[in-house]
């Protein structure tokens, strides 16, 4: 029996989520599974991945084959990184020791990796709500103006329509009192 690591699809349509399954190879996609090993939700930013790790790198020794995108989730989480070094303390070429040293550095590295695309993703938001303030107060600003010259030629037009009112009542009783 030809047993595959894969993803078994779940979540609605456009909103996927997977579980990470060891299966047979000729059962479907969606169904019948041996072990599940975790889940990986590609909606986040970043992806987040669950795995058991060390049942991951069990059925890996005894051979079971994952596919290339449970292949790169299993680089990724350092699984296949093991049992690379595993594989070397097993011929002699590391000792325990070296392999943990080796993994341990390559796991601090991909955690700081990590934590730096968290934060880049943290202030890119920031600074976009930054920029959209900074854009809202100009708006606002030029809103501001354009209300104020709108009422300053209003007063402008009533200060002329007043004067002219008062220009034209006493031109309207000189013309009155010489009638009399």
């Amino acid at each position: 029996m030809a047993v595959k690591i894969r993803l078994q699809r779940h979540g609605k349509k456009n909103f996927a989520f997977f579980h990470i399954v060891v299966a047979d190879s000729r059962a479907p996609r969606d169904g019948k599974f041996i072990e599940q090993l975790g889940s990986y939700n590609p909606n986040t930013n970043p992806a987040t991945i669950v795995l058991d790790g060390e049942k991951a790198l069990a059925w890996l020794k005894v051979g079971a084959q994952p596919t290339l995108t449970a292949r790169r989730i299993l680089s990724y989480e350092g699984v296949l990184l093991r049992k690379h070094l595993a594989e070397g303390v097993a011929k002699g070429a590391l000792t325990e020791a070296q392999a943990d040293a080796k993994f341990a550095a390559w796991k601090a590295q991909r955690d700081e990796k990590i934590a730096a695309k968290k934060t880049g993703i943290k202030n890119e938001a920031i600074a976009k709500a930054q920029a959209a303030k900074k854009a809202e107060a100009e708006v606002n600003e030029a809103r501001a103006k354009a209300i104020a010259a709108k009422k300053a030629e209003a007063e402008e037009a009533a200060k002329k329509a007043s004067e002219e009112a008062a220009a034209e009542a006493p031109a309207a009783e000189a013309v009155e009192t010489p009638a009399e």
